[in-house]
């Protein structure tokens, strides 16, 4: 009998915490920035703030926001039969890291943090699908570096269907980025001598309401910020990306909540096929627009002497 109760006691505590182990987020802060993980959404980047502050520069209105992974394979088909939402029909083979557009979200499948540095592995879930997780997982380390984050993703595919097709180079969104609305002013380098200070561009924000986001096929410095009336917000890196989409939802002004958004996405053509394995690093810098440039030199210079 008493090791009976005492099994009882024991099952029930290992239950206990396996429901409380998980947290619904981590969070790092190096006394510059402060960053969160959302645990209840795959992982993806939620917040970035100011050490000691509370603003969120992160629109987080819908499983579609964040900062996340997305990625595209294969053609678009219809799969309204089997529950694709009307809206993304046909649509191809999407994996999202945060949820999918009927608001399902990704399972968490390990966590770790240490330091400044977060890590997080989920299966991430087929955005126009209900409830349909993808055959894929989705990893993401993040380092803070200063007013930096240094973000690792990786994505393994492990796909047994037949419908989407193989082979097919498709643009991929390195990451998609959301910043709140209220950093309302597009800035970049579009000219052709990059990393020399030459003067940026400020072109005027494509509004999705237009049709699609702005395309941006010549970002010879691989960078594109959303910044304030102060010329202060958020910019995104990567270095493989001379390709960007950017624009805004909604209406200037917006907050973390809010339905309008700005957004930014690196953007490049990848063939993703079934037992594929794909990985890539950003950086999101915050600060003023002068800082922000000049974080993106020394990236850039220290990535070209890594690879010497």
């Amino acid at each position: 009998m008493k090791l009976r109760v005492f099994l009882t006691v024991a099952m029930v505590a290992f239950l206990l915490y396996n429901l409380q182990a998980q947290p619904n987020e981590i969070s790092a802060d190096n006394g510059i920035l402060k960053v969160k993980f959302d645990l209840t959404r795959g992982g993806a980047i939620s917040h970035i703030s100011l050490s000691g502050s509370e603003r969120n520069l992160v629109n987080v209105h819908d499983e579609g926001r964040y900062i996340q992974q997305s990625y595209y394979a294969g053609k678009n088909v219809d799969r309204k039969a089997e529950g694709q939402s009307p809206k993304w029909s046909p649509w191809c083979w999407n994996p999202i890291q945060v949820g999918d557009e009927f608001k399902n979200r990704a399972k968490i499948l390990d966590y770790k943090q240490t330091n400044g540095t977060l890590y997080v592995k989920c299966i991430p879930m087929q955005w126009d699908m209900n409830n349909k997780p993808a055959e894929a997982e989705m990893e993401q380390k993040t380092i803070l570096m200063g007013n930096v984050l240094k973000v690792h993703c990786k994505l393994t595919c492990h796909r047994t269907d037949t419908i989407y097709g193989e082979g097919n180079l498709v643009d991929q969104e390195l990451p998609a980025v959301y910043p709140i609305s209220a950093l309302s002013n597009l800035y970049s380098y579009f000219g052709r001598k990059p990393f020399t200070n030459d003067t940026i561009s400020n072109p005027a924000v494509v509004f999705l309401s237009s049709g699609f986001w702005g395309k941006y096929p010549e970002v010879t410095e691989n960078w594109m910020a959303f910044v304030n009336n102060d010329k202060w917000g958020m910019g995104v890196y990567n270095s493989r990306c001379t390709y960007f989409i950017a624009g805004m939802a909604g209406k200037p002004g917006g907050e973390t909540k809010d339905g309008s958004t700005s957004y930014i996405a690196p953007v490049k053509k990848e063939v993703l096929n079934k037992n594929s394995v794909y990985e890539y690093d950003y950086y999101i810098i915050i600060g003023t627009l002068d800082e922000i440039r000049d974080k993106v030199y020394k990236l850039n210079e220290s990535l070209s002497d890594e690879s010497e």
